[in-house]
């Protein structure tokens, strides 16, 4: 919560924030990615489109693969790119697995940042195979990893903390969802939600200056958004209106619930197969490819029909076939260990049953519940409620939705933290052995100081020198300290004399202190107080 200096006559000072002008360099460093980063995202864009045109067409006209014309022989595309995804994945780096951000989690909680440099080179060759041959997925994931594996790698070649290795980490990732996206504020929130894991400036102002960069960089790369235009909507939408967001909000918990669970329950399945995991990919790719020929928008990004959706007036075909086809062949192919990412596939199912919603709701206007619903499942899902209700509005420019979609997007996100321990995002670490908590708060050591906890001595001491606390510093200080030293106890100094000695106990008493104040509910105003205040009123 904030800095903390002693002087040199023994006092101390306390400030708000604990960053130092370290910050500026490593800031330089960000901006650098950020120029990376964004031609990194626009190549992998690139590539996908040229693995989707050899896949499908064998043409260098960019189209989807919706429009092919391969008949039943389409369902032997994605076990294709599954088997090549499957051999790189086994003899270059099984890194490349998964959709790309508990991977970029994984790098930043236990290798302290470090990303080998394979994985920059591989992560987004075999997304572009995968999404290009037909995988239901976006580029999102992917290119978050990317990024955050550029980002790493320039850190690893100065001398750095691992606290600012994660920090360049994860500017690079930011920088490239936000070239991708044209979403840098978006990808701001995201990387402080889902992978800093802290709201610090040392850390926020190198991920938001590499955001920026990226973000200015798009315009001359890849265009200006808005991704997705919208209809204009209205700035009310009433009562009625508000009550539908709530009925939207519940429902994209639901439907975020059974995509979680469905991920899970097809690589648990997987699991169980008696065949190597390099051949799990090329499963989930007759998966996609059966669905692929049942329903053909259901391959590839999917950007066109999230487009449409949000147009309004999509037919019961199309919200029925993404509802039912895209989100199946997605779980179980995602499950299968291939490489994708799951951000514009959530925004495609969510905007179906939003399509659906929008049958039964009050008319909002052309793609409203879309939009809503769209955020709601990605808040939802990813348990990154601010990351959805502003990359809802970077992607759409229509500022008008703001309160709907927040109001959906938070009953949403509370269903599923309700009902689920865990993300989509942090099941996958928890399978790997560890936990991670997504509750971000001040220490509560930091609000606490010595002088509150320690046990006074009678009469003053004597001067005393070596490691010593002093009584208005915060106790999260002194912990520091004694892990530094090896104490378990410290003298406790003021003017030179001892005032007070602190122990391991003394520090867990402060601990129950701020559990008490969690679990111990009273009543601090009863109906007496109003009888007596409207006495003295009247």
């Amino acid at each position: 919560m904030g800095s903390h200096e002693i002087d040199a006559d023994g006092s101390s000072t306390l400030g708000d924030f604990t960053t130092t002008p370290r910050v500026v360099p490593i800031a330089g460093l960000a901006v650098i990615i950020g120029i990376f980063a964004a031609y990194v995202a626009a190549a992998l864009l690139k590539l996908i489109a040229f693995f989707t045109n050899l896949f499908f067409f064998q043409r260098s006209t960019a189209v989807t693969p919706a429009a092919h014309h391969l008949g039943p022989w389409v369902i032997l595309v994605p076990v294709a790119g599954a088997l090549i995804i499957g051999v790189m994945a086994r003899f270059g780096s099984d890194k490349i697995r998964g959709h790309g951000i508990p991977e970029a989690i994984e790098a930043i909680l236990m290798n302290g940042a470090r990303v080998e440099p394979k994985v920059a080179i591989l992560k987004p060759v075999s997304a572009a195979i995968s999404i290009g041959s037909g995988g239901p997925f976006g580029a999102e994931g992917p290119i978050i990893m990317t990024g955050g594996a550029f980002g790493s790698l320039i850190a690893q070649f100065f001398h750095l903390t691992s606290a600012e290795r994660k920090t360049l980490l994860v500017a690079g990732a930011a920088a490239g969802m936000s070239a991708t996206f044209a979403a840098p504020v978006a990808s701001v929130i995201l990387g402080v939600e889902l992978l800093l894991f802290e709201w610090k400036p040392r850390s926020v102002i190198p991920v938001a200056l590499a955001s920026v960069t990226a973000g200015a960089l798009r315009r001359h790369i890849l265009g200006v958004g808005p991704v997705f235009p919208v209809p204009v909507h209205a700035t009310a939408i009433g009562a009625a209106g508000l009550a539908g967001c709530v009925v939207v909000g519940l429902l994209g918990g639901v439907l975020s619930a059974l995509l979680t669970e469905g991920v899970y329950a097809s690589e648990d399945a997987f699991g169980r197969l008696p065949v190597h995991w390099m051949w799990w990919p090329a499963l989930g790719g007759l998966a996609i490819g059966i669905g692929g020929y049942i329903f053909p928008p259901a391959l590839g990004v999917g950007y066109d029909v999230i487009g449409e959706l949000l147009q309004g007036d999509t037919p019961m075909r199309i919200l029925l076939g993404v509802l039912l086809v895209k989100s199946t062949i997605w779980a179980v192919s995602l499950g299968s260990g291939t490489s994708g990412g799951v951000l514009a596939p959530l925004l495609m199912v969510g905007g179906a049953l939003g399509g659906l919603e929008a049958h039964f709701l009050p008319d909002a206007g052309p793609g409203f519940w879309a939009l809503v619903s769209m955020g709601s499942v990605l808040g939802g899902t990813m348990r990154a409620p601010l990351t959805a209700v502003v990359f809802a509005l970077e992607l759409t420019h229509d500022i008008t939705v703001l309160l709907p979609l927040l109001l959906a997007v938070t009953v949403s996100y509370g269903f599923t933290v309700l009902l689920l321990r865990r993300s989509i995002l942090t099941e996958k670490i928890s399978r790997r052995g560890y936990h991670l908590s997504c509750e971000y708060a001040v220490d509560p050591l930091e609000i606490i100081f010595a002088k509150e906890v320690m046990q006074p001595v009678n009469g003053h001491a004597g001067a005393v020198n070596g490691v010593v606390a002093h009584p208005d510093e915060p106790l999260r200080i002194i912990v520091y300290r004694m892990a530094q030293t090896g104490r378990t106890e410290l003298p406790v100094v003021s003017d030179g004399h001892t005032v007070g000695w602190l122990t391991l106990n003394d520090l867990l008493a402060a601990r129950t202190r701020i559990l008490e104040a969690e679990q111990n509910r009273e009543r601090v105003l009863g109906t007496g107080f109003l009888v007596s205040w409207g006495r003295r009123e009247s």
